[in-house]
């Protein structure tokens, strides 16, 4: 028992590694932020959707009853990753993901009323403990500051993919968790195509190899890894683990970015990964 928990727990971490690829690319692919979304969509959805033929997976929706609730979690997933992308641009890749990790305590108080689960006093503490985070991340109350925007917009992406999160627990005993995806990125490419005749895409070649690592590694293969980890452990503890995004997320941008975080970002992201820490003994045992 304790080794497969050490393999679902290894799988955990490696999504969170991958999906954490998000933030350097959000910031770095120049091309406006629902154009960067519906190609993440669109090639996550072709790689997906060869992968499930590969692997001979059952790619329909099996029941009719399962229609709104993947089609509202879709919906809530492109909004999440629309204003995570805000988030990134008007501010940087540190305040941007660490404000969009707000989710795990909205996770922790929200969970209760999707489940049968009861509030968790420890989840609390650790949401207490990333809100304090946020919290010395923050600049001055100032609305016309880009930071406190892209915070604001980063805990408003938080609640929706919380939200998402929790709307799709219900289905991942019944479908794979590649095959839900796969569906829910093709939901979101088809909403959002009417933008593509829109906006300014004439640079859309330069950003080819960077939008092809957005489709493939960051939401292929980490989303997907992700969803099935939930067959494991609760939305909770996946959220709360899955925290160390803005931790890798900062030492990519300043890797490959030169972003160097301030202090604040420092003491706000400790607490945060404390957390981390804290939520991967307790799901151990």
């Amino acid at each position: 028992m304790k080794n497969q928990h050490n393999n679902h727990l290894l799988l955990l971490v490696i999504a969170t590694l991958l999906v954490s690829t998000s933030g350097v690319l959000g910031k770095h692919i120049d091309l406006p932020t629902p154009v960067i979304i519906w190609c993440r969509s669109a090639l996550g959805a072709l790689f997906l959707f060869i992968f499930c033929r590969y692997k001979k997976l059952n790619l329909k929706i099996q029941s009719k009853k399962d229609v709104p609730t993947i089609l509202l979690g879709a919906v809530l997933l492109g909004i999440h990753w629309v204003t995570y992308f805000y988030a990134l641009k008007l501010s940087n890749v540190a305040i941007g993901m660490l404000a969009m990790f707000t989710f795990p305590v909205i996770t922790a108080f929200l969970e209760p009323l999707f489940t049968k689960s009861k509030l968790n006093t420890v989840h609390i503490l650790m949401g207490l403990m990333v809100i304090i985070g946020i919290f010395i991340l923050a600049p001055e109350l100032n609305f016309e500051n880009t930071h406190l925007k892209g915070i604001l917009m980063g805990v408003f992406s938080a609640v929706c993919y919380s939200i998402r999160n929790l709307i799709l627990k219900k289905h991942v005993h019944k479908y794979d968790g590649t095959v839900l995806m796969m569906q829910q990125v093709s939901i979101v490419s088809i909403l959002l195509l009417p933008i593509m005749f829109k906006m300014d895409i004439s640079n859309i070649q330069t950003q080819v190899p960077y939008l092809l690592i957005l489709g493939l590694v960051t939401t292929a293969i980490g989303h997907s890894l992700f969803i099935s980890s939930l067959k494991y452990f609760s939305v909770s503890t996946a959220s709360i683990i899955g925290s160390a995004q803005p931790i890798f997320g900062i030492i990519m941008a300043f890797l490959f970015l030169n972003e160097i975080p301030n202090l604040n970002t420092f003491f706000g992201g400790a607490l945060i990964i404390g957390t981390v820490v804290i939520e991967s003994v307790r799901s151990r045992k």
